[in-house]
């Protein structure tokens, strides 16, 4: 008869994770909290909400940075892990920044149109970056360098919400204004937005890794 036993089942798969993953699962928690902290500033009208929600943006991005160096230092990389990344980096780089734009006052419909292009580049961003890392690492643990800019960058955006926070630039006294173009409001701030998203699609601004 034979002994060999049976491969022990684990009841969570956080027993399969490395610790640079717990790192990122870091960063996507700053990303929901900016989500929420977004959300309660526009119930409450209280600037530390919204200078809360923005602080959760170079907070990701400590985490972000982290988790990649973890991952290096313990040379321990997988496929759960990229896909973990991107996952944590879509809420945090680009859901999250998106959600402080509408509560700082984006709600126009062209305004909604382009913080929704910005999310879906950068989440197209991610995709093509997965898809074209192994092949871009030319075999090496690192990719040598970006094509567009990351959706990290997008913490300068949030940066920005946050001064204009601070000059009472948001709300009804947006900085810049708005325009009326045909039967939709667009503040000029949600071009920010549109400029970055296309910069992180596109295909001709190399970024090196370092």
């Amino acid at each position: 008869m034979s002994t060999t036993k049976p491969p022990r089942k684990h009841f969570s798969m956080l027993r399969e994770f490395h610790l640079a993953d717990f790192f990122t699962l870091g960063n996507a928690a700053c990303g929901v909290a900016a989500v929420f902290l977004a959300m309660l500033y526009m119930g409450s009208q209280s600037l530390q909400h919204f200078y809360a929600a923005a602080a959760m943006a170079p907070a990701a991005f400590i985490f972000d940075v982290l988790d990649g160096k973890i991952a290096r230092w313990r040379r321990q990389h997988s496929a759960l892990g990229r896909e973990l990344d991107s996952l944590a980096d879509v809420i945090s780089f680009g859901i999250a920044p998106a959600a402080l734009g509408f509560a700082a006052g984006l709600q126009g419909g062209w305004d909604c149109a382009l913080l929704i292009y910005f999310v879906c580049c950068g989440v197209s961003r991610l995709a093509r970056f997965n898809v074209t890392a192994e092949s871009l690492s030319a075999g090496g643990d690192k990719v040598a360098y970006f094509e567009g800019t990351p959706i990290p960058t997008s913490v300068v955006i949030t940066g920005i919400l946050a001064w204009m926070a601070s000059k009472a630039l948001v709300g009804d006294a947006l900085w810049g204004g708005s325009w009326l173009i045909g039967p939709w409001e667009l503040h000029p701030v949600a071009l920010l937005f549109a400029l970055s998203g296309t910069l992180m699609i596109s295909k001709t601004l190399h970024i090196p890794k370092f």
